[in-house]
């Protein structure tokens, strides 16, 4: 990875570019959710735990457009789960660098929360996202995304994204 010159226009598109993802899947506007990936975008869920001992497996592993489009017929269409939402809380990006292919690399802390039908809140998870930003045709757009969360423990079908 290499340094890479971090500019306040950067940052701004990349705080933006996180805010309008949560607030994609907190308004429950999921049809949209794979216009924020590249047609290469890849995304996952996985855990501290396994990062650290490193294991790639994720709780979630889609690895193409194909794939993240098909979560949304499946949310949408074909899984049946308890109906909830999702209240994200995002930390400041921290712009760690350049890949070698011209990806910027970032993470994120985030903090979620979810709401189910019965109004009762609880938290849901937290943990760091962890980037790799790509400009395609002038905006910022996630080419992957792995969402790790801190705790091992998901009490419930991890139905809609983090």
């Amino acid at each position: 990875m290499k340094d890479m010159a971090v500019t306040s226009d950067l940052l701004v598109d990349i705080s933006q570019l996180q805010t309008r993802y949560a607030r994609c899947i907190d308004a429950d506007r999921i049809e949209e959710w794979p216009d924020f990936f590249t047609e290469d975008g890849f995304y996952s869920v996985t855990t501290a735990e396994n990062r650290r001992a490193g294991l790639e497996a994720g709780l979630i592993w889609l690895d193409g457009i194909g794939m993240i489009r098909d979560r949304v017929t499946a949310l949408r269409d074909a899984n049946i789960y308890e109906r909830h939402s999702y209240r994200h809380v995002l930390g400041q990006p921290y712009v760690l660098g350049e890949s070698d292919g011209g990806d910027i690399e970032v993470e994120t802390s985030f903090f979620v929360v979810r709401i189910t039908r019965d109004g009762e809140t609880d938290v849901f998870a937290s943990g760091c996202y962890h980037d790799a930003l790509r400009r395609v045709d002038g905006d910022l757009k996630l080419s992957k995304r792995i969402a790790v969360c801190d705790s091992s423990h998901i009490d419930t079908l991890l139905g809609l994204p983090l």
